[in-house]
């Protein structure tokens, strides 16, 4: 009896969709949308007075601050959205990579959310040594910012859409009628 092995390259071709780049990308997008809705409701928060000092603000001021402080002022809130935007991306391209069986059910992006949060308050920020003092006003603004940004992240219909529009059933409205 002799046993074949199947070669690399004729698995190649039944590699399952999650597999492929596309979810990370287009998770990496939608990660950087929801860092951009996440400054839009950080802006309404900010002039609220709830939120003092952005996180991403922080890391930087923290992390780089000849080179945050030699950018002229006017234009360090363009850097710190820009940055923002970034780690969004790669949050976004992170959850990108969770199985797909995840990504798909309707707690997962604000679960996401709230871990990310979590992450920066229990882990990230103490880690680079930020001062973390606020009151529930700011804790509530920043974990409702955290959860909006999950929803986007996970938002229809891309992370039920990662695979290829042929394997897809079309919505009703775009069918044709017989």
């Amino acid at each position: 009896m002799t046993q074949t092995l199947q070669t690399r390259s004729h698995l190649r071709g039944h590699v399952q969709p999650e597999r492929e780049r596309k979810p990370i990308a287009r998770a990496a997008a939608r990660g950087a949308i929801a860092s951009m809705a996440m400054s839009g409701l950080r802006q309404l928060t900010t002039a609220l007075g709830m939120v003092p000092n952005t996180p991403p603000e922080s890391v930087i001021e923290r992390t780089a601050p000849r080179a945050f402080h030699d950018v002229p002022a006017e234009r360090r809130p363009a850097v710190v959205e820009i940055v923002h935007w970034v780690y969004g991306a790669a949050g976004g391209a992170f959850f990108g990579c969770l199985p797909r069986a995840v990504r798909r059910r309707r707690w997962a992006g604000p679960v996401y959310g709230l871990l990310a949060w979590a992450a920066f308050e229990v882990a990230i920020a103490p880690s680079l040594g930020l001062q973390r003092r606020h009151g529930t006003a700011e804790r509530l603004a920043l974990l409702a910012d955290h959860v909006l940004y999950g929803m986007v992240v996970a938002a229809s219909p891309w992370p039920h859409e990662d695979r290829p529009a042929k394997d897809r059933e079309q919505p009703p409205w775009l069918q044709e009628r017989p």
